[in-house]
């Protein structure tokens, strides 16, 4: 048993407290988990329903519908969750490892489409089946992202934890970006090899051994971290009136989170559109499919190396500036790539250096969100971190609904038909979704970022010195 940790969770995690390496390093797999079921879907479905007769405007529909479902489905489940009494295990350890268990089965039900279904039949399942995919999926994020606020309030563990789950989301995105198509193919059988290239039966085989390694990985985030952070949840006393109101309040009193949700909407969408076009783009673009995982490799790769340098980098220079910087040279190098004549060599190189620059900020928003937290029980006085952290997932949610909008709009707009030679017009679109959207997107994040987010490192230590002694902004905490 480890006793710093039972100690650390009798007395309550303060400003200055840290907590144990083994901790902050357990929670960075749950990204890691996380990533093996979630980037499949943002980065595969769209080419598996296509593969399945579904076509890009429908596949486009299916994605911006069940997606806006699931963003008004977060605050409802963080308002659930932040209404649930802690149990032994704590408040969010629990949801989320039952959710995640629920979600690994529902990431396997995604990929399978039976052959014998007519195609409003396939239509229908593939709405049913991503909806309540998208449903446990807020029941697994919600309360895995409320647990960073609860485990410390120190600045340097929170960059930490940060970097380890932004690590993990990355090595994730390495890991399916490299390993599915290929282990797709292994299993796929021959007689449509020269076609779609990967057969509904290699589909499900990937998607199942992911959502193992999915479920297993949270297994380990469960069991190695502790709920630090003593909290009076007041939520907990008045579950039954939990309104929209009250998730209207949290979300537009709170200015710093609200300068995240919006940056949030411009890089995850840019992110989501990357991964997602990207087998196309090896595919139709580079003319060979293989090319997609070695792409990755090198991209995916590079940005962990990048995630890795982000304790250094906000201790050197705070976690604002460090992001805005790091989303401008990411705007530079996607914006290079369109302009440039298409090369795989120049592609590799500007692609892997917008996406690592990216990869620096998104993992740096994790910190910000637990920060927002408190700002909003400091503004409030009230803690709601379950709502608040939902708030911002329904950014994330809006932002992937947008990016499908944008890839399916994009193919079906040039006239795409899958497995088939393209025309120049929609490898045009394809190239145009990959660099210039993500460069566009990157410079609307770093202005928002750098003229909205008004919480910095001093104003943070000040919030928090207030709270540890049982105060928020107008008065003494109930």
């Amino acid at each position: 048993m480890d006793t710093s940790t039972d100690m650390l969770g009798s007395q309550g995690a303060t400003l200055n407290t840290r907590i144990p390496m083994s901790q902050k390093i357990s929670y960075g797999f749950g990204d890691f988990g996380n990533g093996f079921m979630f980037d499949l879907g943002q980065a595969y479905l769209t080419k598996f329903w296509t593969d399945e007769g579904l076509s890009a405007a429908v596949v486009g529909g299916i994605f911006v519908f069940t997606k806006i479902f699931d963003a008004f489905m977060d605050p409802i489940a963080g308002s659930v969750i932040d209404a649930r009494k802690p149990s032994k295990h704590g408040k969010f350890r629990p949801v989320m490892m039952v959710s995640a268990v629920v979600l690994g089965l529902m990431t396997v039900i995604t990929f399978t489409m039976p052959s014998s279904m007519s195609m409003t039949s396939k239509i229908i399942y593939a709405y049913a089946a991503y909806m309540i995919w998208g449903l446990v999926y807020s029941f697994t994020n919600d309360p895995y992202g409320s647990l960073a606020s609860v485990m410390t309030r120190n600045s340097q563990d929170r960059n930490f934890m940060a970097t380890t789950r932004q690590v993990g989301s990355v090595a994730a995105q390495f890991i399916t970006g490299v390993a599915f198509v290929p282990l797709a193919l292994m299993f796929t059988r021959s007689q449509v090899a020269t076609t779609s290239g990967i057969s509904g039966h290699g589909y499900f085989i990937a998607s199942l051994v992911f959502a193992i390694m999915g479920v297993a990985m949270f297994a380990v985030c469960f069991l190695g971290t502790r709920e630090n952070v003593k909290v009076d949840y007041d939520g907990t006393k008045k579950a039954e009136k939990v309104k929209f109101k009250d998730i209207a309040k949290v979300v537009f009193t709170n200015g710093p989170l609200g300068a995240l949700i919006l940056m949030t909407l411009f890089t995850i969408s840019a992110m989501n559109t990357n991964n997602s076009m990207m087998i196309f783009f090896a595919q139709y673009n580079l003319h060979n499919i293989s090319l997609q995982p070695v792409i990755n490799a090198i991209m995916m790769g590079s940005a962990i190396v990048g995630v890795f340098m982000i304790p250094f980098l906000t201790k050197r220079w705070g976690q604002k500036q460090v992001a805005v910087v790091s989303l401008i040279v990411s705007a530079i190098a996607n914006l290079i790539n369109f302009v440039i004549p298409e090369n795989t060599v120049t592609f590799i190189l500007f692609v892997t250096i917008g996406y690592t620059a990216l990869a620096i900020p998104n993992g740096i928003t994790w910190a910000m969100v637990s920060n927002a937290i408190d700002y909003g029980q400091w503004h409030t006085g009230h803690r709601r971190e379950a709502i608040t952290y939902a708030a911002f997932n329904f950014s994330r949610k809006i932002a992937q609904s947008l990016a499908a909008f944008v890839t399916s709009g994009v193919l079906a707009i040039t006239g795409y038909v899958a497995n088939k030679p393209q025309t120049p017009e929609t490898l045009h679109g394809i190239r145009a979704a990959m660099t210039l959207y993500p460069g566009v997107t990157m410079l609307l994040a770093a202005l928002t970022l750098g003229f909205l987010y008004k919480l910095n490192e001093t104003k943070y230590e000040e919030m928090i010195t207030d709270l540890d002694n049982g105060r928020w902004e107008k008065g003494t905490l109930e």
